[in-house]
């Protein structure tokens, strides 16, 4: 018998897998399992409590359940309240990142005191840059940050404990690391994979995440104050999304595992960086490349529309029969996160001499949502998500693809942070759902 390679064999070996693992889709209805833990409708079922944020899309009236403008809550306040309460130049995420953790707005003390905690923690081990994050350098850098976090807890004297001033300083720490993780793990990238120049900032303890993130990924270390305060916009949007999100989920099932810090966060980072989960914006501007290279003029709407339709009947681009960007597994009739965003965008756009591909976006968006009504049973209504502008916006910034889902999961740490503390404090037991199985027993 020849001997195969092992991609080979893995590759004979998947018709097996194909025809022994199957299980049809009949059977799931036979037995009411909802696949993706969400009902027909979309509904997410009930598997947990939180007191951290909600996320609604829709309220009964009069006794009929309706679709209203999306609201996202941050700990009893509605997120585009907080983005308002900030005074001029003000950036929000540190303050929004102390509500989220604690559960109550900070006095101006007690905002200070939590910034300069973060910032005097805007460090790593000596030698990890070097040691860790530059060896093996790899353009997925969702995990190469997954691997730096894992070391991280080589250096954790208390590395298991799971009392709670214990993970608390931990989440604090990876919080104010993370910007770190990213930006770095990404140089390291460009340099030894790209041979581009290699340049390693130091963060600044008194600049805020978003400033810092712009100065250790730049060269000149340069930002304007619009670009940073539309950053800061975009981490503050990302942060936080209710529990049952896969990401926050994942980080609850394995907290209420009893493992580490390290290894809850880490867990979260595999589930962010799927293209279902955090990749979304990827996804955006790819499509959104491939419309430019296909219609003649970005500013005709019939052109537009008809290439929309062949994406929509799965003719184009990847085949999918998805318009990305337009549509989200919650919300029915407004994103908030993009109803607040756009207006930023716009800003930016028009700052940018961007203007012109910011009304190319319009376009796709109206005609989009048109041809998704007109084509498919929507039980909730389209509206465009967060994920439709934020690509955008990075590349208006200058930042990488490569970082854009770690940007998302610079701010989502927080969110993690906050259902892993809450998930120590409220549950006791560990999450197991049960799975029927449906395997033919072929002995007696």
């Amino acid at each position: 018998m020849e001997k195969s390679s092992i991609s080979q064999y893995a590759s004979n070996m998947c018709d097996v897998c194909r025809e022994n693992d199957a299980i049809s889709e009949e059977l799931y209805q036979k037995y009411g399992v909802n696949r993706g833990l969400r009902d027909l409708n979309g509904k997410g079922v009930l598997t947990g409590l939180t007191n951290i944020s909600q996320v609604l899309a829709f309220k009964e009236i009069d006794g009929v359940k309706t679709p209203i403008d999306g609201e996202l809550w941050y700990r009893g306040y509605r997120v585009n309240s907080l983005i308002n309460e900030l005074k001029p130049g003000e950036f929000g995420f540190e303050k929004i990142a102390y509500l989220l953790l604690f559960g109550t707005k900070p006095t101006d003390s007690e905002y200070q005191e939590f910034c300069r905690i973060i910032g005097e923690n805007r460090t790593l081990p000596t030698s990890f840059t070097r040691d860790v994050i530059m060896k093996a350098p790899s353009q997925d850098i969702m995990n190469s940050m997954t691997k730096s976090i894992l070391t991280l807890s080589s250096y954790d004297d208390n590395v298991a404990s799971l009392e709670l001033d214990n993970s608390i300083r931990q989440c604090l720490l990876l919080i104010a690391q993370f910007p770190m993780l990213a930006t770095y793990a990404y140089h390291a990238y460009n340099h030894y994979e790209r041979d581009m120049s290699m340049y390693i900032h130091r963060p600044d303890p008194n600049l805020s995440t978003a400033e810092n993130i712009l100065m250790m990924l730049r060269p000149d270390q340069k930002y304007t104050e619009l670009e940073a305060h539309i950053l800061d916009i975009a981490l503050i949007l990302h942060m936080e999304h209710g529990g049952g999100n896969n990401s926050t989920f994942t980080t609850r099932v394995v907290t209420s595992a009893g493992t580490d810090t390290y290894a809850a966060i880490a867990a979260a980072m595999c589930s962010l960086k799927g293209p279902k989960h955090g990749g979304a914006n990827i996804k955006v501007m790819d499509m959104m490349s491939n419309i430019k290279s296909n219609v003649s003029d970005l500013g005709d709407r019939d052109e537009i529309r008809a290439y929309l339709s062949k994406m929509l009947k799965g003719e184009v681009f990847d085949n999918k029969g998805l318009i990305y960007g337009l549509g989200h597994a919650i919300y029915s009739v407004s994103d908030p996160r993009e109803v607040i965003f756009k207006g930023y965008v716009e800003q930016l756009a028009k700052d940018k001499g961007r203007a012109k591909e910011m009304e190319f976006y319009n376009i796709v968006e109206e005609e989009g949502i048109d041809l998704i009504r007109g084509s498919r049973k929507i039980y909730k209504g389209v509206c465009p998500n967060v994920d439709f502008y934020s690509g955008f916006v990075y590349d208006m910034l200058g930042i990488p693809k490569e970082l854009y889902t770690p940007l998302f999961a610079i701010a989502r740490i927080v969110g993690w942070s906050a259902h892993r503390i809450e998930e120590l404090i409220c549950m006791n037991k560990i999450i197991r759902p049960a799975y029927m199985s449906v395997m033919e027993k072929l002995e007696d």
